[in-house]
């Protein structure tokens, strides 16, 4: 059968296609701005026909009704990454989380979490019957892989990309065409004090380098401080706004790399039109699935591997912590670690952590000389390169325990360096020292 007749048999309704949800089934919501978010919508108003339904989502973007209390009996939300519209559900007792790095999702869709439905955002069909994940591949390949039945809604805004986004027509159950804005991340307010991590962050980037960000205003000014650099290039999980106005610059031209030298790497993106113009049918950035683009030993075969990623606090022995507040889960896991170690690795790699040095305020120190009670490590301190506030960077490798806290203590806050200072003293029975 034509590619075109499958495509017409298989068009429907949101309210029908998800008729097709059962009670007791795990369905994958493809992954932030990739969410199909009238189908979503129409799985939500559908909730009366299901109990027990399992929604598997990482970073949601849209508006997590399954995660409201009256949905408790219909759906229960496994987020592989929590958010400001589903920390609630998890910390109420509604929902769970799954501990999983970024890089394991397909697998875990291939073995502990397979789906029953994959609900997905594609782009129209090209003249060869196949459409685009677009700028969400990451997990959601895998899950159009492994579910039963795959719903896709058919929008024109999604961008159509390069690289392993695409899907042939037969692959998929049901077409929804609605066309919506694809959501969008507006762009983060900077301030003085991240302006400053930007700067301490950018003083370790070289000509040449290949970057990982990312989300957030801590990247986006690393990325202002960027612009007398030259060659510079991106295998990322994702990008944002920022990287755009480099490319236009003449600033990232990937034409070092020692891996897909020309192209932009990633295996989503997050920003607003202005990205996702950009990254419509460009040949010069491929997108990737997250098992691909996020193993550490891929990463490490881009030379000169610098990634940039931000966490919740570090202490004295450089043991960050990026997931939780103390018990309380805020997050997850994402690639943090894989790029770290996957720096690690490549030749001439750096990985940084980059925080301001207070939260709340100005009333609690993100540098800490014991981490909160309940709060989980992410990087370790074996994996653990550059800390950096705005007071400065701390080069923590090779170094003893007794140097990696005079100089995290040098890069704390003023206000709080008394008391780690009063620590330090009692744990390593010496004085501090300003002085190396």
């Amino acid at each position: 059968m034509d590619w075109k007749q499958i495509y017409k048999s298989r068009l429907t309704t949101a309210k029908e296609a998800v008729k097709k949800i059962k009670s007791g089934d795990t369905v994958v919501i493809a992954h932030a701005t990739g969410e199909p978010v009238h189908v979503t919508d129409a799985m939500v108003a559908n909730a009366d026909a299901y109990e027990n339904v399992e929604i598997i989502h990482m970073v949601s973007m849209g508006k997590s009704l399954y995660c409201a209390p009256e949905m408790e009996k219909h759906f229960r939300h496994n987020a592989f990454f929590l958010g400001g519209t589903t920390r609630a559900a998890c910390a109420e007792g509604r929902a769970d989380i799954t501990p999983v790095y970024f890089s394991k999702e397909p697998e875990l869709l291939r073995t502990n979490c397979k789906p029953d439905v994959a609900l997905v955002t594609v782009t129209p069909p090209d003249e060869h019957g196949f459409v685009s994940l677009g700028i969400s591949v990451d997990y959601t390949m895998e899950a159009v892989k492994q579910a039963k039945t795959v719903i896709a809604q058919v929008n024109k805004y999604m961008p159509r990309t390069h690289g392993d986004s695409f899907v042939h027509v037969d692959e998929i159950s049901d077409f929804v065409e609605f066309d919506e804005p694809i959501l969008e991340l507006p762009n983060p307010k900077i301030t003085e004090v991240e302006e400053a991590i930007g700067r301490n962050c950018a003083s370790l980037i070289k000509d040449g380098d290949c970057l990982q960000l990312g989300i957030g205003a801590i990247p986006d000014a690393v990325l202002l401080f960027l612009k007398d650099k030259k060659d510079l290039g991106i295998h990322s999980e994702m990008i944002s706004d920022g990287v755009v106005e480099l490319v236009e610059a003449g600033v990232i031209t990937n034409k070092k790399k020692t891996l897909h030298p020309g192209k932009s790497i990633l295996t989503f993106a997050m920003g607003t039109r202005r990205l996702y113009d950009y990254l419509d049918d460009n040949p010069a950035v491929g997108v990737y699935p997250v098992d691909y683009v996020n193993d550490p030993i891929v990463i490490a075969q881009n030379d000169n591997m610098v990634s940039i990623n931000s966490c919740v606090q570090v202490d004295l022995m450089g043991q960050v912590v990026s997931t939780s507040v103390g018990h309380k889960q805020i997050s997850g896991v994402g690639g943090q670690v894989d790029f770290v170690r996957g720096a690690s690795m490549s030749k001439g790699g750096r990985s940084i952590m980059a925080m301001p040095s207070t939260a709340a305020k100005g009333k609690v120190s993100k540098i800490v000389s014991v981490i909160d009670e309940g709060a989980a490590v992410t990087t370790s301190r074996y994996d653990v390169q550059y800390v950096i506030t705005e007071y400065g960077i701390a080069d923590l490798r090779g170094i003893t325990l007794r140097e990696r806290a005079i100089r995290l203590i040098r890069i704390a806050h003023p206000d709080f360096r008394p008391q780690l200072i009063e620590f330090f003293e009692n744990k390593f029975k010496c004085k501090y020292s300003e002085e190396d």
